[in-house]
């Protein structure tokens, strides 16, 4: 429970920030931060083909 309180807490912080900042700022960041998880999802989807875990 007290997770779900602090990453809501969080989002509340994120989204005031991005409320403020220029609108071509917060589209660059949603594309570095989209970038960065599709680069994550391939890296993550190939080490489970191999059969090896980076855990």
């Amino acid at each position: 429970m007290l997770f779900l309180v602090a990453a809501l807490l969080l989002l509340g912080v994120v989204l005031g920030t991005v409320a403020h900042a220029p609108l071509t700022f917060s589209v660059a960041t949603g594309l570095v931060i989209a970038v960065w998880l599709g680069v994550f999802a391939i890296r993550e989807r190939q080490g489970r083909r191999r059969g090896t875990s980076a855990h």
